[in-house]
Parts: structure tokens; sequence; C-alpha cells
């Protein structure tokens, strides 16, 4: 009783504490209730406050560092990494850096523009757009970009309304040039994007680009000193009149460009910027949001509805662009995708469920089940060249009703409550890992050819925070040999590729078999590669080490929490 005595005083807390934890967590409930997005919020609040200071600190500090400073600062630091992406072309950031030095040589060399002159730009989506604006901004001149939509009256009212010394047009837009070119004010300097012209008194452009040095034009043409000089003339739509010029200084450049960066995008991002250049969506959020992650951007010369998710499967796109009515055109396409269902799936017996009148069942929303495709007219299946039995092997008949047939992908996938589709394995004796199949009876046929190995069970386990399965190989090892784990590193390293290479190793007295005389792997597969579970021995393929080294529980808990990279 005297410990008890002598905790006392430590052990009663002060009356209000109770009051204070209550009302801590009914804080927190409500918050999750009311507010779930509070701290994602707070967070982005933050980060959008701290980019401002610094911005502020620069300022005061009388260094103003511009969105062109830091592209030619990235050209200098990474000039191989892709910029733009446009028609399949790749143009990486020393590219568009020496091009637009180009055009900002042939205005150098031409004396008709000083440093703060305005530049009008009549262009449409192309890599020249961006070199064209970037050399004149070397050069320290306004850019207006000018709606290539609006013709005639409008267009005319627009340029008198920037008051520009030089017009260039793109080589697309030179119909539009020829309706405004007789009412034109004479002071204008038109230049076009070709390198020939049959229009009197019009400048080509292309041709004095070949001629030109690329190097670049003395750094103080482009030196800014205020942050709120205009930078850019962007019109608006004109939905209430006449389209008007809204001034864009540096700050408000600045602004757009960090947008990416606060939403979450990084320098790995592939951007597909889909919307016109002359939208500061576009030119402002895209283009200088790409420059301020130092990313990647992919360029289309308009947006096409039904060209969109193709793009961004062959381009690897991270981050679209959002305006508007783009998501509605998006969703009023035919589906992009192959119709599909998840059918019941029997992993004993490797062949889907059927009912007791013999037809298959689709799955619950969350569970795996196997991808299947209609076989029709407008999705054919035309087999496999000179291989009938493959070709049937992967077709299903009988599914859901008499005469219907199916293609077997061979995938199991599982469908969430919100629709989206997740790979969860493959079936029969193949896995996915790294995004490639491994058929387990070839990386076996590898490892049965050293002369210790009698029998090579392959399969794929699971890996959390990893997708697919990690190869591993069961070992049963012949008579009076013992494991030669030099041998067998050098064997799937030179027999295999990177991603069919069994990650772990088990080995085992004997093989389990199945009531039809196959490897067991169910077990195996749910048994892992834990060593605090599984009593075998069990190795690792250390590729930091090029050699396969025994899995501890040390090297075990490593790889769990990523350290260990796979």
């Amino acid at each position: 009783m005297r410990v008890w005595d002598s905790l006392a005083p430590f052990l009663m807390l002060p009356s209000w504490v109770p009051g204070v934890a209550a009302g801590i967590a009914s804080l927190h409930l409500i918050q999750k209730l009311l507010f779930p997005y509070f701290w994602a919020d707070l967070r982005y609040l933050l980060k959008v406050l701290m980019y401002g200071l610094k911005v502020e600190i620069y300022r005061l500090r009388g260094k103003i560092v511009t969105v062109l400073d830091k592209f030619v600062k990235l050209a200098e630091e990474q000039p191989h990494k892709p910029f733009l992406i446009y028609e399949g072309k790749v143009h990486t950031y020393r590219d568009v850096d020496r091009r637009s030095n180009r055009v900002a040589q042939v205005f150098l060399h031409h004396g008709a523009l000083k440093k703060g002159d305005t530049v009008a730009l009549l262009m449409g989506n192309e890599p020249d757009f961006i070199h064209v604006w970037f050399g004149l901004a070397k050069l320290g001149c306004v850019v207006a970009f000018l709606n290539f939509n609006v013709r005639s009256r409008s267009l005319l009212h627009c340029l008198s309304s920037c008051e520009p010394k030089i017009l260039i047009v793109g080589a697309d837009l030179l119909g539009t040039l020829e309706e405004i070119l007789p009412n034109l004010q004479k002071d204008i300097s038109v230049w076009i994007m070709t390198k020939d012209s049959t229009f009197p008194s019009v400048h080509t452009l292309l041709d004095k680009m070949e001629a030109v040095s690329e190097d670049p034009v003395p750094i103080n043409r482009r030196s800014a000193n205020n942050l709120k000089s205009s930078v850019l003339y962007i019109f608006t739509s004109g939905t209430t009149g006449l389209p008007k010029a809204a001034v864009i200084s540096h700050m408000q450049v600045l602004k757009g460009a960090a947008g990416l960066w606060a939403f979450g995008a990084t320098a790995e991002d592939i951007i597909y910027i889909t919307l016109p250049l002359y939208h500061s969506a576009a030119s402002l959020l895209g283009i200088g949001g790409c420059i301020e992650l130092g990313a990647t951007c992919v360029l289309r010369k308009k947006f096409s509805a039904s060209q969109f998710w193709n793009d961004c499967k062959k381009y690897n796109v991270t981050v679209i662009q959002y305006i508007g009515e783009l998501c509605r055109y998006l969703c009023s396409q035919p589906v992009l995708f192959f119709p599909f269902d998840l059918i019941k799936y029997d992993f004993q017996k490797d062949e889907p469920i059927r009912n007791k009148h013999g037809w298959c069942e689709k799955v619950n929303k969350g569970e795996a089940g196997l991808l299947i495709s209609k076989v029709n007219a407008k999705n054919p299946f035309f087999g496999y060249a000179g291989n009938k039995r493959h070709t049937e092997k992967k077709l299903l008949s009988e599914v859901f009703k008499k005469g219907d047939l199916y293609f077997n992908t061979g995938d199991l996938m599982v469908q969430d409550h919100e629709n989206f589709l997740y790979f969860w394995d493959r079936i029969g004796d193949t896995f996915r890992w790294k995004g490639e199949n491994v058929a387990t009876t070839e990386v076996s046929d590898v490892i049965v050819m050293l002369d210790f190995i009698q029998e090579a069970n392959v399969y794929g386990v699971s890996v959390p925070d990893h997708e697919g399965k990690a190869g591993m190989a069961s070992l049963i090892l012949k008579q009076n040999k013992s494991l030669d784990l030099e041998q067998m590193y050098k064997q799937v390293v030179t027999y295999l590729p990177s991603y069919a290479r069994p990650l772990f190793l088990r080995v085992q007295e004997t093989m389990e078999m199945t009531g039809t005389f196959k490897q067991q792997k169910f077990r195996l597969v749910d048994e892992g590669f834990n060593p605090s579970t599984v009593t075998d021995p069990l190795y690792f393929l250390d590729n930091s080490k090029q050699a396969y080294v025994l899995l501890t529980k040390e090297v075990h808990e490593r790889i769990l929490s990523g350290q260990m990279k796979l």
C-alpha cells in the first residue's frame, strides 16, 4: 500500500483535464464530419503563403527571378530533358532555349524592337508559338496573345487596343491575315512563319532564323526591375462585347506558374495541354507550370475528345488540365475502352466457376474476378498466328447465355465501389511484375538447368506497396547437393529478363502436389516470404550486392518498409 500511496499524487489528474480531453475529441469529430478536408486545405494554404513570402523576399532584395529566368536556368541544368512533346517529336529544354535564341537574334539584328515594345502573336498550338514567345521575352518585349478564332473587325480591334510594333502570324493562319491586311495599320510590321511570302511588304521569319546564331542575346534585355511591369496581354473571350486585353504582369505569371506545384505536381509529371496557348490556362498554368516544376509538357494542336485518352496512354500523361466543358465532351464520347465483365473464378481448379445451370456469374464490387470481354463485330479477336490451340484456350463460350463468346484476358481484377479497376493477379502459370507477365514454367526451366536443382516451383507473392506479384521459387535440391547461391545468381541474370528473376528463394525437402499431380502453389503463395513464419531457409535477390543473400528478419523488415529497393 505504501507504493500506491506514494504514487497517488501523480495518478490524480486535475479535474479540468477530462473536460479538455472530451472537448478536443468532440472538436476532432466535428471537424471530421463537417470539414473533412480542413487539414489538406490548411497545408495547401500554407504552401501558397510560403511561396508568396519567397517571392516577396526576392522583391525586397531586388532579386527578381522571372519564369523565363527559371526556364533558362533549367536549360543549363537539365538540357536533355524533354520540355515539349508535339506530334510525337521531342523538344528538350536545350532545344527550346536555342531555337528561341534564334528568334531573339533575328529581331535583335533587325533593330525594329526595343525593350518594352509590344509584339502581337497570332499562332495556333505548335512549338514555334513557344519559341517566338520566349524569344521575344528575351528581348524584353511584351507579347500579346491573339485568339486565332477571332476574325476581321474583332481582330483589328484587338490589334489596335494593344498597339503592337510587330504582328507575327503562323503559317496556318495566312487566310486570316489576308482578310485584315488591307485594313491593318501601316505602322505595324507583319512577319509570317514561312520561308517565302506572296504578300507585299510582309517579312518571313523561318528563313532568317536559319541564318542567325543560336547564342543567347544580352541578359540585360530581359531583366525585370519590377514584378508589376507588364509582360503579356491576354484577351478576354469577348462574350460581353469586343475582346479586351488583360494586362499580365511578372507577378501574375509567377502566381499562375505556381499552380501545378501548389496542387502537388512534381518534376516527374507529364502535363497534357490541349487548350489553346493564347489562353492563360494553357500558357501560364500549363507552360509556366511545367517550367516551375522542371517537368515535361505534351502539347496538342487542338483538343480532340476521341484522341484524348489515346494520347494520355501513348505519352504516359500524369496531369491533365480541365476547363469549361472539356470533361462533358469526354463523357459524351463513345466508350474508349472495351466492354468487359468480371466473373467468379476457381483458383484451385484454375477455371471459371459455373452455377448449377452451367452459366458463369459476375463477382460483387470489391471481389477479384476474371476479366473477360465479349467478342463481336465491334470487338473481334483474330487469334494467334499458327496456333489454333492457344486461340481456342483464350475463348470462353456459353458464358451468360447460349451462343455467346468471350475473350479470356487471363487477368484477375477488382472493381471498387467507384468503378475503378485494379489489377489483382494473373491466372494459371503466370503472374505480373513490373508491368510484365512472367511465365512460371519458363523461369522453372531455367532454374532446373543447374546441376544441383532437382525441381523448382515458381510463383508470385504479394509485396506491400508494390503492384503485381514478385517472383519466388521453391527449390528441391538433388541428393547430396548443396545450394550454390553464386551459380544461382549467374543463371537467372544470364537467362532471364530482370522482371522474371525470382526475388525470393525457398529451399524445401519435398514438393507438395495437387490432386491432379500439379505443383501446389496456393499454400506457398499464402505463406509468402516472412522468415518469422516460414521455417524453410529463405534467400533474397539483393541487386545492390549482385547476389542472393540470406533473408533474415532484418532484411524482411527493410523490404516491407521500402528501404530495400526491389
